[in-house]
């Protein structure tokens, strides 16, 4: 017999004296299978997990993220530029679009947050990449997204009855973007 025929018999050998058992193989899990039951939905989380989450704790640090931001505006010592450049050296993304952008406050009080940043577009048309003028054959346009807020529902002055909140979804500018 020569070599290549002996090199495939070794071969089909050692596959039938293999052990049956599968071997764990890369990007297999070790230990313990699944953890427990899941919670329903489409982001399946163990239920132990679930139940230690404080249930507003991501609308609280929504809510203070959205503070921070209205803080940063009123504290801002940039003056509000209501003028249609982009600026490159900045890297805010809001100043180097062809549709600038700039924040002004929602403010509304009967809402939880009372103040909200609101985008506002800082030019009628788009500014051309090539001349960096604004081109008016173009339209900018705010983006809108819906965010949660709390409402304040209280009773009309003539009934008296503590005041209740409702989480809703508001439609508020985030950006700007360019359409022809």
């Amino acid at each position: 017999m020569d070599w290549p025929h002996s090199l495939l018999f070794l071969l089909a050998i050692s596959i039938f004296l293999a052990p049956s058992h599968p071997r764990n193989t890369k990007g297999k899990r070790k230990g313990q299978g699944r953890p427990g039951p899941l919670a329903p939905g489409p982001h399946q989380v163990p239920l132990d997990l679930v139940s230690r989450v404080k249930p507003y704790a991501r609308m609280e640090e929504y809510e203070r993220n959205l503070g921070e931001m209205v803080a940063q505006l009123r504290n801002s010592s940039e003056p509000a530029k209501k003028k249609c450049e982009v600026n490159l050296q900045l890297w805010l993304s809001n100043k180097r679009s062809l549709s600038p952008w700039g924040y002004s406050i929602n403010h509304d009080p009967s809402r939880i947050p009372v103040d909200l940043p609101e985008a506002r577009c800082l030019c009628l048309g788009c500014v051309n990449p090539f001349t960096m003028q604004e081109d008016r054959s173009m339209v900018s346009v705010p983006v809108f997204s819906q965010v949660p807020v709390r409402r304040r529902l209280c009773p009309q002055p003539p009934r008296p009855g503590p005041c209740r909140q409702r989480v809703v979804m508001e439609t508020i500018a985030v950006g700007c973007t360019c359409i022809f």
